[in-house]
């Protein structure tokens, strides 16, 4: 590598093990420091996490009036069988009021009266026991009696003692206070304790078979066992409503989006921003294969699903990657709320193609869904319309940027990163995403003209991913995750139209450098039991060399910012002195050249130029036939792009 060793010293302190002479991967994997492995970038905070477990919105449920009847005679019940009634041994005097002299007698009086047309309760005072019954005297006041509609039940039972609790009743009534209300928790919580148990799969069987997933979980409920799915998404009530996103091979992705007009009437202002903010949150939902029977020959396997969340757990603190916040294991078919956001969403996109859940054809009753919660990542990049330079240099150098730190933090190659498995989203306080005017570039400070578009990437999908997981610093064990691509028949597809068909070829080329270490030797040979577990980081430069040319092909005419601009009276040639790849070992000779001195228009035409120039250069670099061999992977690209001031420090120290 010395023809194309960087010089930035910043650099080859980030990657001191990418840069020795002659390093083959293989070699690389095997000088890897030891110790704890540094994440370059800073994270956002933390969002919400697993919004299904805090138990937040709770459902909003309207109660019949008889409901709220029962729930108060049972209050009240449970209230008065507490009461110790004294009786009175005297006459009352002259002012009506009796002798405070008595003795307990062994009755209770269980009485309530409620008013059904509004709801409240007035409670009697305890009745005497049963006996002569006192005449009022003449001074008294009279009492008027209170109105009612209706006269709940009134009960007057005898008070039965056990004979365990009539010892502790002589020694001390305090004593016996005490062990009614021990009493009364106990039961509460094995009320709570069997209304949790109700919304759970009891079948051991099941619960078994993926105990392995349930062993990522983060919270304690979602690692109790397999839980129903109209009780998980029950939780939710009716102040999130459920929208589809997407759908892949894998599964469908959905949102929860806020009923705003519901919340501000039902709850406070700060319960309602917390679930503004657990509304940032999506929710891939991957059928699982069942473990025998019906199913057991397709949909995701445990150990693919349970590979993906170790390396979301794992890839969560590098910028770039998506933020994992709960896996949830669930069992029935799609609740109401979820199967209509199914139906409306085959109603208005033409890209639905997976079955519909519904059907009992495809999936059984018993079907078991695996359900991934992250943060929202932003739009799909397929699904975006970009026309700016602008942001086609901030999509392909953010996600070059985060697979380099990948590289460097767990050995990581993606393998399928096609258009939408990279998400973008805006850092704007309004959320847009149309390109920049010139009058923006001009009022944004910038020294490598990186990040004006304002255009933040996410790579997302790491089900065919490789990664070495460290799972304990100290004596070393590292776990590889990985996937048997050979398995998933992509390799033989020809292309439907010219886009699909470059798609196609990239997983071709992908398989020959792992196969061969040379992405043109695309003939099929037979498969290589796990082969798929090696590292070979230029596999991520091939999926870059596809991205960049998807980029550059699909760019919609920019439009117009409604100011004349200039015509430059030559050519601008930025960058001149950067000459090609080749073989002949000389030092590349590197010359940064922002756009000259001038008026503000020409200042960004020039700068267009400038970058439009630089990702056709990195083209020619990652040319399968004629590019850069000493490029091993996508570290090197970077460190090739800040040595050459295409990207400043901070923008790959410093992200997010």
């Amino acid at each position: 590598m010395d023809s194309f060793a960087p010089t930035s010293s910043a650099m080859t302190s980030l990657y001191p093990h990418r840069f020795a002479d002659d390093a083959t991967p293989q070699q690389q994997k095997a000088t890897r420091p030891s110790g704890q492995r540094k994440v370059y970038g800073k994270r956002r905070v933390d969002a919400p996490r697993a919004v299904f477990e805090q138990r937040s919105p709770a459902k909003v449920r309207e109660f019949t009036k008889a409901e709220r009847v029962q729930d108060t005679v049972t209050s009240l019940e449970a209230k008065l069988a507490e009461v110790r009634i004294a009786e009175t041994t005297s006459d009352a005097g002259e002012d009506g009021r009796g002798n405070d002299d008595g003795e307990d007698i062994d009755n209770t009086i269980e009485s309530s009266i409620c008013t059904v047309d509004n709801g409240s309760v007035p409670v009697q005072e305890p009745l005497a026991a049963p006996g002569p019954i006192e005449q009022p005297s003449p001074k008294s006041t009279p009492i008027i009696p209170k109105r009612i509609q209706t006269m709940v039940e009134v009960r007057i039972t005898p008070r039965v003692i056990p004979e365990e609790l009539q010892g502790q009743m002589k020694e001390s009534p305090e004593d016996l206070s005490s062990s009614r209300a021990t009493s009364k928790r106990s039961s509460s919580k094995a009320k709570r304790s069997r209304r949790l148990s109700s919304s759970y799969v009891s079948n051991e069987k099941a619960n078994a078979y993926v105990r392995s997933i349930l062993n990522e979980t983060l919270s304690p409920v979602a690692a109790h066992g397999i839980q129903k799915f109209d009780a998980w998404a029950a939780r939710a009530g009716e102040m999130l409503e459920v929208v589809k996103l997407a759908e892949g091979s894998y599964g469908e992705v959905y949102k929860l989006r806020l009923r705003e007009n519901i919340c501000q009437k039902e709850i406070s202002k700060s319960k309602l921003a917390r679930l503004r903010a657990y509304g940032d949150g999506v929710f891939k939902i991957i059928p699982l294969r069942a473990q025998s029977g019906p199913g057991s020959k397709k949909f995701t396997s445990i150990e693919e699903i349970v590979a993906e969340i170790k390396m979301l757990k794992y890839l969560d603190p590098i910028p770039g990657f998506a933020r994992f916040r709960e896996i949830h294991v669930v069992q029935g078919r799609f609740p109401k709320a979820f199967q209509e956001a199914w139906d409306q969403y085959k109603k208005t996109k033409h890209d639905c193609l997976n079955p519909n859940p519904s059907s009992r054809r495809a999936y059984p009753d018993s079907q078991i869904w695996g359900i991934v919660e992250m943060d929202d990542a932003g739009c799909e990049l397929e699904k975006f319309s970009w026309s700016s330079i602008f942001q086609v240099y901030d999509v392909f150098w953010g996600v070059a940027m985060a697979l380099a730190r990948a590289e460097e933090y767990a050995l990581f190659e993606h393998r399928d990163l096609h258009l939408g498995n990279v998400c973008i989203r805006s850092t704007r306080p309004d959320g847009r995403m149309d390109p920049p005017s010139d009058l923006e570039i001009m009022h944004q400070s910038y020294s490598s003209g990186f990040g004006l578009s304002t255009l933040e990437t996410t790579l997302i999908d790491y089900s065919l991913s490789r990664a070495e997981l460290i799972m304990d610093e100290t004596s070393g064990v590292v776990e590889v995750t990985s996937s048997d691509l050979d398995k998933k028949q992509i390799f033989d597809a020809i292309g439907q139209d010219e886009d699909d068909a470059l798609l196609r070829d990239t997983y071709r080329h992908m398989r020959a450098q792992i196969y061969h270490g040379n992405p043109l030797k695309t003939e099929k040979t037979p498969d290589v039991p796990q082969i798929w577990a090696e590292y070979a980081p230029r596999t991520n430069l091939i999926w870059l060399r596809f991205l960049l040319k998807m980029l550059l092909k699909n760019r919609k005419p920019e439009e117009s910012s409604g100011q004349t601009t200039r015509q430059p009276l030559a050519p601008c040639t930025p960058n001149k002195e950067v000459r090609k790849a080749t073989k002949s070992g000389k030092k590349r000779e590197i010359v940064h050249e922002l756009p000259p001195a001038g008026g503000a228009n020409d200042k960004v035409s020039q700068l267009k130029q400038t970058l439009e120039y630089r990702l056709n250069a990195i083209l020619e670099l990652l040319d399968l036939e004629h590019g850069d061999e000493d490029m091993c992977c996508t570290a090197d690209l970077v460190a090739f792009a800040l040595d050459a001031q295409w990207l400043d420090e901070k923008d790959f120290s410093f992200a997010e």
